[in-house]
Parts: C-alpha cells; sequence; structure tokens
C-alpha cells in the first residue's frame, strides 16, 4: 500500500502538491459544485472562509445527514426544486473506524453512510446532472472520495449478506469495505453513464487523510495529512476531460485493487444498493 509518494508523476503534479498547484490557471466560474461535508457547522466554516477569500462567490449551506436515506431524499428534493444547474457533484463526506452501530435506516453505520447514502444521492441528482451537461455544454463530473484501505477489506470484498453481522465485525475491514464499495461505484457508475452517451464521469480517489475530524477513531491514520488536492485535480483539470472509471492517488492515474477492478462485483453491488435504497 502506497500513502504518500515524494516524485512527480505523469499528471505533473505528486503528493506534495497543494490544490493551489492543480487548479492553477483554471477557471472554474460559472460552475456549481456540491460537496458534502460532515455537517452544517462544518459547511458554515468552510462557506464564511470561502466567502473571505471570493466575497463575489455564490455559496449556499443546506443540511444533509448522509447516513440517512430521507435525510438524502429530503437535500436532493430541495436542491432541485431550486432549479440549480449541477456541474460537479463531489461526495466527500464519511466516517471512519466508529464502534459498531447502525443507522437510522438499520444499515451498518460506515457502509451507511460512506457508500450507500452517496449512492442514493448520485442517483437522485443524476437528472439535474445531466440536463446541465446537455444544456451547457460543459463536461460534467462526479468525484467519489475512496480511500488507498479500499484495498484492506473482508476476504469477500463486499459481504453482502454480512454487512450487518456485528459479531464478526471490524471497524477497519468495514471502512475498507465501505471504500471498496464507493471505487466498485465509481466504475459501474462511469459504465453506464458512458453507455447511455451522456457527457458526465465518474471516478473515484484517495484524497490524502484530510486534516479534519474524520480520523477521530483512525489511530496512526491521522498523522497522514494532506488536502484536497487530487479532489480538486480530478473535479477540474483539463488533463481528466472524458476520462472516467479510474481511481487517482497524489493527483495521479493509480491502479485500483482486483476487488474494485471486477467488472461483475461492480454490478452486484449497483443492485445490492439499489434494493437498499429502493431506487433504480
Amino acid at each position: 500500500m502506497t500513502w504518500i509518494s515524494i516524485f512527480t508523476g505523469k499528471s505533473g503534479f505528486a503528493a506534495s502538491s497543494t490544490a493551489e498547484d492543480v487548479t492553477k490557471g483554471i477557471d472554474g466560474t460559472g460552475l456549481t459544485a456540491i460537496v458534502t461535508v460532515r455537517n452544517v457547522e462544518a459547511g458554515q466554516k468552510v462557506k464564511e472562509s470561502i466567502s473571505q477569500k471570493i466575497p463575489n462567490a455564490k455559496l449556499e449551506v443546506m443540511e444533509l445527514d448522509i447516513s440517512s436515506l430521507e435525510s438524502v431524499r429530503t437535500f436532493a428534493s430541495q436542491y432541485c426544486s431550486k432549479g440549480h444547474p449541477l456541474n460537479l457533484l463531489i461526495l466527500n463526506a464519511g466516517i471512519m473506524t466508529p464502534p459498531f452501530s447502525l443507522s437510522k435506516d438499520n444499515i451498518e453505520l460506515q457502509f451507511a453512510t460512506n457508500h450507500v447514502g452517496n449512492f442514493l444521492l448520485t442517483n437522485l441528482l443524476l437528472d439535474t446532472m445531466k440536463k446541465t451537461a446537455r444544456e451547457s455544454g460543459i463536461e460534467g463530473r462526479i468525484v467519489i472520495l475512496s480511500s488507498e484501505v479500499h484495498r484492506v477489506t473482508y476476504k469477500e470484498g463486499i459481504r453482502f449478506d454480512k454487512i450487518n453481522d456485528e459479531k464478526s465485525y471490524s471497524p477497519f475491514y468495514a471502512y475498507g469495505q465501505s471504500k471498496l464499495a464507493n471505487a466498485l461505484h465509481a466504475n459501474e457508475l462511469s459504465r453506464r453513464l458512458q453507455a447511455e452517451g451522456a457527457n458526465i464521469t465518474a471516478n473515484s480517489l484517495h484524497p490524502g487523510v484530510i486534516n479534519t475530524n474524520l480520523a477521530r477513531n483512525g489511530g496512526f491514520f491521522s498523522v497522514f495529512l494532506n488536502g484536497a488536492a487530487t479532489t480538486c485535480y480530478v473535479a477540474l483539470h483539463p488533463q481528466l476531460k472524458g476520462v472516467s472509471g479510474q481511481y487517482f492517488a497524489d493527483s495521479n492515474l493509480n491502479k485500483a485493487s482486483k476487488y474494485a477492478l471486477d467488472a461483475d462485483l461492480a454490478k452486484k453491488l449497483w443492485d445490492f444498493s439499489s434494493k437498499l435504497t429502493k431506487s433504480n
């Protein structure tokens, strides 16, 4: 498992690159993005920080509990009712290695928060993204934050029949399972978008562990702190126009695990997730 690389990759960037480095010269004016965060308070702080630097930025903080399917549906309904376009969907919010618990929908909390809620949210916003891409002619991008820990999961990869098995629950393997699900989701979503000719890409990435309370249960993982460079690279850089169904780390293309590259497993997860969320 490679956590940190000091070498510049083919993209021209490396682990040491910052969000400012990878977006230098890129004009995102006019693009509308949704970026999920863990809570409203965090969102307000981000809004205030951006507003101080870019007074003309149009920012809105909306409540969304990504672990709750009801909250996801309410958020998506409210957003779509506003008539806003949507160019970028950055699925950033997540939790890491908590003790076993169930979500409001009786789904193991890490799987519910890190994958199932994101799966439903994406499906509910897809029509808006397709319309925006079609009318604007600008490629839409869906960015799903996975992790290098997607390589470290249960031996089955995704334990479809034991998602809620408390007796065999491992906080770390369950986290890896949810991050594997993120990569599989991006790959299957990409396949479906390409099949219908939608001008939208979907990719997953390892962002580096950002300095937030994500790692409060993560022990030594909390020391691996960089930032949002890879997320910004995948979301905005022109190098990646038309690039979809890939996995990135250190602002470069990276090879995902064999489980993440398993197309049959990705389809099975899609069907499983659709049943959990009662969505098509």
